[in-house]
């Protein structure tokens, strides 16, 4: 509980201890009044200027004013039939302060609990300079300086590790209690904390562009895109208080009015006190606060999971998913390729390798890297020129002065250069050499060991069609669908290919589905910004991927999408639950407080009472541990 929070729980307890003390002395008149005021104004003299505040500044119609209007009525109605009793106006304000510290203290308590989750920031960096570790600014590093991490210390910048060895706590970032052991040579993200060994790492980014940074930034940034849900309640807010408070006018001032014209007493005593109790029970704060409390509440318990969602819009749009599209390569494949084969060959297995290795050298693709390790050397940039990437295809180069092609076969094709077809399940690459087919490398994936149980988790949520896309052959592409299980599968597809495949999905599906699209390459950023919710790998994804995507996955882990969509699906029943139930309540409370059934008490319930029930449910969406 923080000093302001205190000092208001000390402010509610002297009121609530004067206002008994007062039920027991006897005290009237004059002092009776000034007593019961200054409990009165002990309690509730934050609300008043705020409501004083909210006229002068033209924005009348909050909780605040309901609030005010309502207590100062009851007490000058108490005035007015000269009856002492103020205690109704001193509790309705001294309920709604409690209502308010209750709800701050939740919302405080699962800000702090996302904070806490989040505290990935590090604080500084070493660098050594002359043989002594120096801390500076992370933001001072500059991209491909070596940097020291020591035991305890966390990440400070993405990088490679050149020397040493260590296990990491990553939980902030994926959820994953397990260590990950590293080794000189693995990629290292920040945020990540150094448990053992020293290591030196060469960063690849500077602070700005690391993974901590666009966490905390997509984190940070959340809130400010509104779901649905929020926009209405926003909206119902804006129309609904005017109209209660208009509402309550006219209970006040129509039934006497039809009485006195009647040749009735008009009992204007009787009808003002049920306007102040209608005010009362209007005030739209369960709904105004509980609302966005759950969107937050669930956007904070994704995170701890290791999934990050970028708004409640996204929330929102992703309880709605019933057709989940998968990119094969990086997402239901480790990305992880490996040369298995070489077929055809009309020259040494090893020249073929080499040409291969070296026209893809200037390539960041798995399939590039592969071939490089196969390879085993140096890559001698100096022996190749004249690259030429044709998206989707292949690469041509020049090789120590041979025009070297290497891709699938329509390259070969486009070439004039009839391929030799392959049997082997894999991916396979074609390779000519000035012009003459020398033969093709088989390179297969590893499926990722959670691919299959993540497609079969999406179906047991409800997920009616599951889709695969890839530039793959058909056949190597029809072997994976199979194995994990997809109901569709597309191959052989450029990334144009793919947004027209995710165009043609999107045109097929009911209007009440969404669709999301799963992927980790720069390839899939089109298809990605297209989909109804995009969904990206977040630890071997590339940046525009992540930039591109709606939900990031810390651990790459795919079975992480269902869990994504049962958050999202747990967070919006909540939030429907909060509507249903604070709207029924209040309205059953009206009708009972215009009929002059419900009093004061009745009301302080519907407000306060119903404010910390909304409350407790909201903050139900941060426990996504079972989920």
């Amino acid at each position: 509980m923080n000093r302001k929070q205190r000092i208001m729980l000390m402010r509610i307890a002297l009121s609530a201890i004067m206002v008994a003390s007062l039920s027991f002395i006897p005290v009237s008149g004059v002092l009776r009044f000034i007593l019961y005021m200054a409990a009165y104004l002990i309690v509730g003299y934050d609300i008043l200027l705020k409501a004083i505040r909210g006229i002068i500044n033209g924005q009348v119609f909050d909780e605040c004013f309901l609030m005010a209007i309502a207590t100062v009525g009851a007490v000058a109605l108490a005035l007015y039939e000269r009856s002492g009793d103020y205690t109704e106006a001193v509790a309705v304000m001294l309920f709604y302060q409690v209502g308010e510290l209750f709800q701050s203290y939740a919302v405080g308590k699962s800000r702090k609990n996302i904070t806490e989750l989040m505290d990935i920031r590090p604080d500084y960096a070493n660098i050594e300079k002359d043989g002594k570790l120096e801390r500076v600014d992370p933001d001072d590093v500059e991209k491909g300086s070596v940097i020291i991490v020591q035991p305890g210390e966390k990440v400070p910048i993405d990088g490679i590790v050149i020397e040493g060895e260590s296990s990491l706590n990553t939980s902030a970032l994926t959820g994953e209690s397990l260590p990950r052991d590293i080794h000189a040579g693995d990629g290292i993200i920040s945020g990540s904390i150094n448990l053992s060994g020293v290591l030196r790492i060469r960063t690849e980014k500077e602070f700005g562009e690391s993974t901590v940074s666009k966490i905390l930034d997509l984190v940070e940034n959340a809130s400010s895109r509104k779901s649905r849900s929020e926009d209405f309640i926003s909206k119902f807010a804006r129309v609904y208080t005017p109209a209660v408070c208009l509402s309550a006018l006219v209970l006040a001032v129509l039934p006497p009015l039809f009485l006195m014209l009647t040749g009735n007493a008009p009992i204007w005593e009787t009808w003002i006190y049920r306007a102040l109790t209608f005010l009362v029970i209007s005030c739209p704060c369960a709904l105004v606060i509980s609302i966005p409390l759950s969107f937050f509440a669930g956007i904070g318990g994704a995170s701890n999971a290791g999934i990050l969602i970028k708004g409640s819009n996204y929330l929102e749009t992703l309880s709605k998913t019933k057709i989940v599209v998968f990119d094969k390569t990086g997402t239901l494949t480790e990305g992880v390729f490996e040369v298995i084969g070489i077929h055809h060959g009309t020259i040494d297995d090893e020249k073929i390798i080499e040409y291969a290795a070296l026209a893809e050298s200037a390539s960041s693709h798995p399939i590039s890297k592969s071939l490089q390790k196969a390879y085993g050397m140096e890559i001698d940039r100096s022996r190749v020129t004249g690259i030429e990437e044709i998206s989707g295809n292949g690469i041509k180069a020049v090789v120590d002065g041979h025009d070297v092609a290497c891709g699938n076969d329509k390259l070969m094709r486009s070439l004039g250069i009839e391929p030799v077809m392959c049997h082997s399940t894999g991916t396979i690459i074609h390779v000519a050499i000035d012009g003459r087919y020398s033969g093709h490398i088989v390179i297969s994936d590893v499926i990722k060991k959670h691919s299959e149980e993540a497609i079969r988790a999406l179906k047991d949520i409800g997920i009616r069609k599951t889709v695969m896309l890839t530039g793959d052959a058909r056949k190597a592409a029809e072997s994976v669908a199979e194995k994990v299980g997809a109901d569709e599968v597309y191959s052989e597809l450029l990334p144009s290919d793919k947004v027209e495949k995710v165009e043609e999905l999107i045109a097929g599906k009911g209007s009440d589905e969404k669709l999301a699209f799963v992927g980790d390459g720069i390839n899939d950023a089109p298809v990605l910004g297209r989909a109804d919710i995009g969904i990206a790998m977040g630890a071997m994804g590339s940046d525009a991927a992540i930039e591109a995507a709606d939900v990031v996955l810390m651990d790459d882990d795919p079975l992480k999408i269902a869990k994504a969509i049962r958050i999202s699906r747990k967070c919006l029943r909540i939030v429907y639950e909060n509507i249903v139930f604070a709207i029924g309540i209040k309205l059953i409370c009206l009708i009972l407080g215009a009929v002059g059934i419900a009093d004061m008490w009745l009301a302080i319930f519907a407000d306060v009472g119903v404010m910390i029930i909304a409350v407790l449910n909201a903050i139900r969406a941060l426990n996504v541990k079972k989920l």
